[in-house]
C-alpha cells in the first residue's frame, strides 16, 4: 500500500517507508543542477583556507621555524598548519552544502516535499544530498592537497590518505549539518551556523598546539569536531598513528551515523506527518 510520499514498497525490509533503494536519483538531480551553475561559485569555498596557507603557513612560518609535530616529529610551520587547513575545506565544502543549500530547497524551493511525493523516502534524500556534500568536500580536499603537493608539503606516502581522511570528515559534517538545518525557520537562524563555525575554526588547535589552553578549555576544545579531524589529518600527513588514530577515525564513524540516523527521523517528521 502507497503512504503519503507514494511510495510502494514502504512496508517491506527493516527500514519500511524510510528507504526506496534510490538515493542515486537525487545524486543525479544535484550533478545536473551543477553543471548549469557556474563552476566559480562551486569552488569559491576552496581558496580561503589556501588564503591562511599562503599568509600563514609562508609569512608567518618564516618568522615561526619549527614546531613540534605529532609523535614529536619536528615539522615547519607550514607543514604543521596545512593539514589543519585541509580539515577546515572539507568541513567548509560539506557545510555548505549541507546546510545553505538544504535550507533553500527546504523552505522556499519545496523540493523535498516533492521527492516525498514520489517513490522516494526520507533515508534516500538525506544519503542523496549528503552525498552531494560530499562531493563539493572532496573536490575541496583535492584542491588543497594538490596546493600542498606543489608547496612541497607532502612527504611521506601516508599522505595519500589525505583525501580520504578528508571525505569521512566532510561527511561527519554534512550529516550533522543537514540535521541542524532542518530546525532553521529563517535567514537569520542560519547565522547560528557560522556562529559556532568561526570559534571552532579558530580554537580547535588549528594554528598552535592544544597545550597552550588550560586544561578546561583543552577537555572543551577535545569535543570539537574539528578538533578530531585537525589532529587525524597532521597525523596522516607525517605518518606517525597511534592509538588516538582509532579514536579520533571512531568519533566521526559515530558523528556519521548520528546524524544520519537523526537526520532521517526530522525529514520524516517534518514531510510524512
Amino acid at each position: 500500500m502507497a503512504n503519503r510520499s507514494g511510495a510502494t514498497a514502504t512496508g517491506r525490509g527493516p527500514l519500511g517507508g524510510l528507504y526506496a533503494g534510490n538515493a542515486r536519483a537525487v545524486v543525479e538531480r544535484g550533478f545536473r543542477v551543477i553543471k548549469s551553475q557556474n563552476w566559480i561559485i562551486l569552488v569559491s569555498g576552496f581558496f580561503e583556507p589556501v588564503f591562511y596557507l599562503l599568509s600563514m603557513g609562508v609569512g608567518l612560518g618564516s618568522l615561526v621555524g619549527t614546531v613540534e609535530g605529532p609523535g614529536g616529529t619536528p615539522i615547519s610551520y607550514a607543514a604543521y598548519i596545512a593539514p589543519a587547513l585541509l580539515a577546515v575545506s572539507a568541513m567548509n565544502g560539506a557545510i555548505y552544502d549541507s546546510t545553505w543549500n538544504v535550507f533553500f530547497k527546504m523552505h522556499f524551493g519545496k523540493l523535498y516535499q516533492g521527492m516525498l511525493y514520489t517513490s522516494l523516502g526520507p533515508l534516500d534524500i538525506a544519503l542523496g544530498e549528503i552525498l552531494m556534500a560530499l562531493f563539493r568536500g572532496f573536490l575541496y580536499a583535492l584542491g588543497f592537497t594538490g596546493v600542498m603537493a606543489v608547496m612541497g608539503l607532502i612527504t611521506t606516502p601516508s599522505a595519500l590518505l589525505l583525501v580520504p581522511a578528508s571525505v569521512m570528515v566532510a561527511f561527519g559534517f554534512a550529516s550533522f549539518g543537514m540535521a541542524v538545518t532542518s530546525y532553521m525557520k529563517t535567514f537569520q537562524h542560519m547565522d547560528l551556523i557560522t556562529f559556532v563555525m568561526l570559534p571552532m575554526f579558530l580554537f580547535s588547535a588549528t594554528f598552535y598546539p592544544l597545550s597552550v589552553y588550560p586544561k578546561p578549555i583543552q577537555w572543551i576544545v577535545e569535543a570539537f569536531p574539528l578538533w578530531h579531524g585537525v589532529e587525524l589529518m597532521r597525523q596522516i600527513s607525517i605518518g606517525v598513528f597511534t592509538g588516538s588514530t582509532w579514536v579520533h577515525l571512531l568519533y566521526y564513524a559515530g558523528m556519521i551515523l548520528c546524524g544520519l540516523a537523526f537526520t532521517t527521523l526530522r525529514l520524516r517528521a517534518l514531510f510524512l506527518r
